[in-house]
């Protein structure tokens, strides 16, 4: 089963390129959303990441019936029953920013012993109506009170390393992409692309 054409399910040209990267090797022409004029705003009703990124990828693949790699990623503390989860971006509220989701999050987080943490990525591949994949991968880390470290978003200046003994905003862009999240789910798309390939 031969894929020569892959709609990404976002803009973010940063993942763009990541994926390109990834799947150049294969001859898969990758397009963002943007590239093919689609602006859609898919309500995601999911209560996981997977569910999450399936909705996306099945109502894109609906429209355009072409192969549609999706994503959701998130956040989960263990000691907050997996908060902020799916939330993640929405933490605080949905008119709220970072800082905003990460006072929330330290907040709910200042007498708990217990701070490991990890992050999410699911990532759902659709080839066509009868065939779709769901992976995730994850980076493992905990939570730390005092926010370190000028690069990357979101939860990364509390997000801890215990290996790089540095927060995840102190690690520079091209050391998270080999072991963040998104990083380990892709390696599972890359491989599923690869047993396609010789099928």
């Amino acid at each position: 089963m031969i894929i020569n054409k892959l709609i990404v399910a976002s803009n973010n040209q940063h993942k763009i390129k990541e994926i390109r990267a990834m799947l150049n090797k294969y001859n898969i022409e990758v397009f963002s959303l943007k590239d093919i004029n689609l602006v859609i705003d898919v309500e995601e009703t999911g209560s996981t990441f997977k569910e999450n990124a399936f909705i996306k990828a099945r109502a894109i693949y609906d429209i355009i019936k072409l192969p549609v790699l999706s994503d959701d990623s998130g956040l989960e503390v263990k000691a907050l029953n997996n908060e902020p989860g799916i939330y993640s971006a929405r933490y605080a509220g949905a008119q709220h920013n970072d800082q905003d989701n990460l006072d929330k999050l330290l907040f709910n987080l200042k007498d708990v012993k217990d701070t490991s943490a990890r992050y999410v990525c699911a990532m759902v591949l659709i080839i066509d109506i009868n065939h779709y994949y769901q992976v995730e991968g994850y980076l493992e880390g905990r939570i730390v009170l005092n926010p370190c470290g000028q690069n990357g978003f979101g939860y990364d200046p509390v997000f801890y390393l215990d290996d790089y003994k540095k927060t995840v905003a102190q690690i520079s862009d091209e050391e998270k992409n080999k072991i963040s999240h998104r990083y380990h789910a892709l390696k599972q798309i890359e491989a599923i692309i690869s047993e396609l390939g010789d099928e």
